[in-house]
């Protein structure tokens, strides 16, 4: 028989060579996981994520519009230093300022939802419009560089 036995280990009743019966949730704890349990864990998942894809489009919607005032200011300088080598009545397009490299070629020639820029002189004042994320001429959410 052995000498030292810890007590703990094993159930009353039973030889020190028979270990004691697992209860029936120690048994369960051994099993794994159900499926049901699997399911609610990718449902939680799916939630959080849903949540994060909310708030992330807000962000995407902002930084588009930022993207398209930078590019319009870009292109509004980009006339008037064209204006200092050619008549200053004439309002350049888009093509005629990367031909005479007055835009960097890496300039994008479409606003950030695929639209092409409008560009309209008067005299001495250039205006850069994008038709905004409807792509609709005249709504809300145009941009105009100078604001009208």
């Amino acid at each position: 028989m052995l000498e030292s036995r810890d007590d703990s280990y094993w159930h009353a009743g039973c030889s020190p060579f028979e270990p004691m019966r697992l209860h029936k949730s120690a048994r369960r704890r051994r099993r794994g996981v159900t499926l049901f349990e699997v399911l609610i864990v990718v449902a939680i998942i799916a939630l959080v994520s849903a949540g994060v894809a909310v708030g992330a489009t807000k962000f995407w919607v902002d930084a588009q519009v930022r993207t398209a005032k930078t590019n319009a200011r870009t292109i509004r300088g980009a006339v008037k230093t064209w204006w200092f080598d050619h008549d200053a009545s004439a309002c350049p397009n888009l093509e005629e300022l990367l031909r005479d490299g007055t835009l960097d070629p890496d300039s994008p020639r479409a606003d950030p939802w695929g639209t092409a820029w409008r560009i309209e002189c008067n005299e001495e004042n250039v205006t850069v419009i994008s038709h905004g994320r409807d792509r609709q001429p005249g709504t809300a959410d145009d941009i105009r560089i100078p604001p009208a």
